[in-house]
């Protein structure tokens, strides 16, 4: 299950955010409703970071963007305002889309749609190991190297020399 946070001060906005999220994405957990920055940063330093920000530009006491000032938001965001402007300036603060108000059924599924793959890919690639040795052609054979097993690799004309721990004579292998 996914955890998002809505930053909205309008509320009638806020509940058909969370409404149409529940229809779009019940695999998305809406665990708060935010209305200004203060708010907004109180939260964010004190709780667990959400997967995913909803985010109005014009809050009550501010725009969102001074969130981005005080505290560091990892989250990707979608952003739902009034407000063309601001296209540019959310996309240098992980926006993955700038939705304009009022936002149609259409535009807030595939925003979704694309923050959940997004996400989806992320914990996906945190799940899989990363590799840990290369394999080389040398001497007619495959040659498995660990990583953590190579002192220093001297690279030559068309050929590679490996050099390891383990071993009395470096791996030679063909460019």
């Amino acid at each position: 299950m996914l955890r998002a946070l809505i930053i909205e001060d309008e509320t009638a906005a806020a509940v058909n955010l969370r409404a149409v999220l529940r229809e779009t994405a019940p695999d998305v957990e809406v665990t708060g409703v935010l209305e200004s920055v203060a708010e907004s940063v109180e939260y964010l330093r004190n709780h667990p970071q959400p997967d995913l920000l909803f985010m109005d530009i014009h809050l009550a006491d501010g725009d969102s963007f001074r969130i981005f000032d005080e505290v560091e938001i990892a989250a990707p965001v979608i952003f739902t305002t009034a407000y063309d402007r601001y296209a540019l300036e959310a996309f240098k603060v992980n926006s993955i889309d700038y939705l304009l108000k009022p936002v149609s059924f259409d535009e807030f599924t595939d925003a979704v749609t694309r923050a959940v793959e997004i996400l989806t890919h992320k914990a996906t690639q945190a799940t899989t190991p990363a590799e840990t040795s290369i394999t080389v052609r040398s001497d007619y054979r495959q040659v498995r190297i660990d990583h953590d097993d190579i002192a220093y690799i001297e690279g030559l004309k068309d050929y590679v020399k490996i050099y390891t721990l383990s071993r009395p004579r470096p791996v030679i292998t063909q460019m």
